[in-house]
């Protein structure tokens, strides 16, 4: 029996992930460059949910297939949690999802785990349905590290952390940002944002259309900027807000190919008013200074957007102290009386309303105001977009006046 194309391209893809550390969204991309329309869209629901639940997906293994999943051989253990994700979240052939799990063992050239493959993916056609069923509300059945959903309880409450573990492993809505031209799309309350049914590869070729979630939308729209401004994005890459912003925008990232990409797509998106300078965001030049607005769109854990990045989960970290760092060195660059935006795409107190109050500068209430849909449910005077409410990524976003 052959397997079939996606599948196979899944297969690479969990192997790399957990194998490599790879990247995901990587990882599938060169996994399914020859693979055709239908058959890359099984792929990505195959890797990206396999590696979504993978917590889960080793219990179940555990459980029902009587070997440690950490003893098995990587081909083996890849091949497992991917039939294993097919039978317990997927509507598929059960004999496919068996057949193809084995013959993807034996394709590694491991005959003598053949058999042991045969057997535990029966045992999980027969059982993981009930099993799952049974798994108590909480991370194991989610397929969270414990201390995600420690960070959710403690800042939002119990049910607020189920249902935002819920959220976050349903697929999200499309959203893209039109730069110029039309869309074929439903117009959302944020200006420029529609939801689409799928991203139109010419038009985001062309630079007419950008995806971005409302939510990152809303927090270059929380600058505020104008013309005749001078404003600073310090960590600018890849691009999505600050050729959104007004003025004379310079745009700083550390990294040298994410420089490279911000570059490409400012050039894209039309976006002449942008300056892109690589540099240190934490220690910028001397001459960058004396700045109307900052943008600080910081590195943070990520736990807003882990709906369409199935690996973060496993490999997050918060970053309150380079945050503080970045905020710290904004401040220093924007005039008197001048404003800072600092917006982050994660769900955790100490990443957010800790930073803005370790800081110490005064807080502009009237953004709020502005959006008063997306008010932080406990510190009214910040934003706060939640994906089970909102149903977009999750942003922390909150102005400050230097």
């Amino acid at each position: 029996m052959t397997v079939s194309p996606a599948r196979r391209a899944a297969y690479e893809v969990v192997r790399r992930v957990f194998e490599e550390e790879a990247y995901a969204d990587r990882a599938l991309r060169s996994a399914t460059e020859r693979l055709d329309e239908r058959e890359r869209a099984f792929a990505r629901q195959l890797a990206y949910g396999t590696v979504q639940r993978v917590r889960t997906l080793d219990h179940a293994i555990d459980t029902l297939g009587r070997r440690p999943v950490r003893k098995l051989d990587a081909p083996v253990k890849a091949a497992l949690r991917l039939g294993a994700y097919q039978l317990g979240y997927l509507d598929v052939a059960h004999h496919a999802a068996v057949n193809e799990s084995v013959e993807l063992v034996r394709a590694a050239k491991l005959e003598r785990a053949v058999a042991f493959t045969n057997a535990v993916m029966r045992r999980l056609s027969e059982g993981i349905r009930a099993l799952l069923d049974s798994l108590p509300d909480g991370p194991l059945k989610e397929s969270y590290p414990d201390w995600i959903h420690d960070v959710w309880v403690r800042d939002f409450g119990g049910p607020v952390a189920i249902a935002l573990m819920r959220a976050q492993n349903e697929p999200q809505e499309t959203v893209v940002r039109l730069v110029r031209g039309a869309v074929d799309g439903e117009a959302t309350e944020i200006p420029g944002a529609y939801r689409v049914q799928r991203v139109d590869g010419r038009a985001l070729a062309a630079g007419r259309i950008w995806p971005q979630s409302r939510g990152s939308q809303l927090a270059a729209l929380a600058v505020g900027s104008r013309d005749g401004e001078r404003v600073l994005d310090s960590c600018a890459a890849p691009g999505g807000k600050a050729s959104m912003l007004r003025g004379e925008v310079v745009a700083v990232d550390l990294n040298e190919a994410r420089v490279r990409e911000l570059q490409e797509n400012v050039r894209l998106l039309g976006a002449t008013n942008v300056r892109v300078v690589h540099a240190d965001a934490t220690e910028l030049p001397p001459d960058l200074r004396d700045f109307d607005r900052a943008l600080v769109d910081a590195p943070c854990s990520g736990l807003g957007v882990l709906a369409r990045r199935p690996d973060l989960r496993w490999r997050a970290r918060p970053l309150p102290e380079l945050q503080l760092a970045l905020l710290v060195e904004a401040a220093d660059r924007v005039k008197p009386g001048g404003a800072i935006v600092y917006s982050v795409c994660t769900l955790n107190a100490d990443e957010n309303e800790a930073v803005v109050d370790a800081l110490g500068l005064e807080i502009d209430a009237t953004l709020a105001d502005e959006w008063p849909q997306f008010r932080h449910p406990k510190r009214p005077e910040f934003l706060l977009t939640l994906p089970h409410v909102h149903r977009t990524s999750g942003f922390f976003i909150a102005r400050l006046r230097v």
